[in-house]
């Protein structure tokens, strides 16, 4: 949770007119007369699906204006606290969204939650359409007995662990075991697989490249580790895994460390991989290859060399986190073997009744983002995770729209969420056009920084995050990287001079 900054803003730097404390947003707005043919356009979430938003509509719409609120200090979401720290090109995107930023039609407020220190009701009544592309900030329970027990992780928050979320700076998980089990088998299990086993040596090379922007105290968890094995465990079989091509081959090439694939696994694999779409046979292929020839003379040198492994494991499903004697870690979990029911899309696990214990010193669930509730205001649906809408307008709220995985669910990559904001950007701009918005003047962000200074709530700047960010920059070359994150919110507001 962002801090708060307690303290009184004087008016001269927020607007030039006044709210009197018992004014109402809809009264100020009938004294706002500047820019009256302005659409004044509020995104809630800075991340991929919230810039890509506003993109599209900065640049379908001459006169538009754009303010993003983002809860934390700083933007970029997931990009900057997803994106695995050995893919620096992945993150090239951020160029982008600053160029976006920077317009003199978009403004960022940072360190503004939307739902506690501003309602959603509220950014309605100041602007003229209001999109929400908060993302999915919580992950899927497994609801398994030993969830609890210390050792056990989500995925998500070891990503942020690494990644430099505030929130999850003191996870400090204990990486003396020998052996990890990561439950799902999607690209985010790989990465948090291919972190975990990356030779120390090869973290050093990545260092000195300037490759990665993995926080210090990460960097050092990481170099001490003693973990050598890691199994990555699906509830279905190889031709349902979720991860793509590019991140299977970083682990097979992984240096140091070799696959374990089970031949079993893929038998009469070859005969049904041909009716699958191009993407899916390519990456079903590679898998088969792997699993079952016999490597070249200098590919089984670096394997029988390497000392730590990886491997899939099918058909099983997690049952009970199992503790130690003295029950306070963990020492192994319990899979319920599993077969496969229905056909197609259709396709399920059920279980056979048999069961088999893995010993393990670390446990990461890898089973699924999903989104909460922003505001009793706005529709949910809890059983799907998304914010119920016909092509990214929210059902029953006229003038409000979602967009990214509160629209669609946690799904796809970057560029499926620029596809997809891009829709609902084109979606708000055709009502606008057709006349379904409000039609009189709004006060945009002149009301709501008024509200939030008299709540005592200090949003951050994208002027403000540019000096956060040089920072980072400069102690990053002191260490040798291209970036070392700022991890204490209080220490970014002190930077600021709050």
């Amino acid at each position: 949770m962002a801090p708060r900054c307690w303290r009184w803003w004087p008016w001269s730097s927020w607007t030039r007119t006044r709210l009197p404390p018992s004014r109402s947003i809809q009264n100020f707005g009938q004294h706002f007369s500047t820019q009256e043919q302005t659409p004044q356009i509020c995104v809630v979430g800075s991340g991929p699906a919230g810039f890509y938003t506003a993109q599209h509509l900065l640049k379908h719409h001459s006169r538009a204006h754009v303010d993003i609120y983002e809860k934390q200090l700083v933007p970029f979401g997931l990009v900057r606290f997803g994106v695995a720290p050995d893919h620096p090109e992945v993150k090239n995107v951020i160029n982008t969204f600053t160029q976006t930023a920077r317009s003199d039609r978009c403004a960022f407020y940072g360190n503004v939650e939307v739902g506690r220190d501003v309602t959603v009701q509220e950014l309605r009544d100041a602007y003229h359409a209001v999109v929400l592309s908060y993302g999915a900030e919580d992950h899927q329970a497994l609801d398994i007995p030993g969830e609890e027990l210390p050792g056990v992780f989500s995925a998500r928050a070891f990503v942020g662990w690494y990644n430099g979320l505030p929130e999850n700076r003191e996870l400090a998980p204990d990486l003396s075991c020998d052996t990890a089990v990561i439950l799902g088998q999607g690209n985010v299990a790989l990465d948090v697989a291919r972190i975990l086993l990356t030779p120390p040596d090869h973290l050093e090379v990545l260092l000195l490249c300037q490759k990665t922007d993995i926080t210090e105290a990460a960097l050092g968890a990481l170099r001490q580790s003693r973990v050598k094995t890691v199994w990555i465990v699906g509830r279905r079989g190889p031709l349902q895994v979720a991860f793509t091509i590019k991140e299977l081959r970083e682990m097979i090439q992984l240096p140091g460390t070799r696959p374990m694939l089970d031949p079993v696994d893929f038998l009469c694999l070859q005969d049904r991989i041909k009716e699958a779409a191009r993407p899916r046979k390519r990456l079903m292929e590679l898998l088969l290859r792997t699993a079952t020839e016999k490597p070249g003379v200098e590919e089984a040198a670096r394997r029988a060399s390497a000392s730590r492994a990886w491997g899939l494991r099918f058909f099983r499903s997690p049952q009970q986190v199992l503790p130690s004697p003295d029950g306070w870690r963990v020492a192994g979990i319990r899979l319920a073997v599993t077969r496969l029911e229905g056909i197609g899309e259709a396709t399920r696990a059920v279980p056979t009744g048999d069961v088999e214990d893995l010993p393990c010193g670390l446990v990461l669930s890898s089973v699924g983002y999903k989104s909460r509730p922003i505001d009793p205001s706005v529709p949910f649906d809890p059983k799907l995770g998304v914010i119920p809408n016909m092509e990214g307008r929210v059902v029953d709220v006229p003038g409000l729209y979602c967009s990214g995985w509160v629209k669609r669910g946690p799904t796809g990559v970057i560029t499926t969420t620029m596809t997809d904001s891009f829709l609902t950007g084109q979606i708000l701009l055709q009502d606008l056009r057709a006349g379904h918005l409000p039609s009189g003047p709004r006060p945009g962000s002149a009301a709501i920084k008024a509200l939030l200074d008299s709540r005592g709530v200090w949003p951050v700047s994208f002027s403000d995050w540019e000096k956060l960010d040089a920072e980072e920059v400069s102690r990053g070359q002191a260490l040798g990287k291209p970036r070392e994150k700022l991890l204490d919110p209080q220490e970014m507001l002190r930077l600021l001079g709050h």
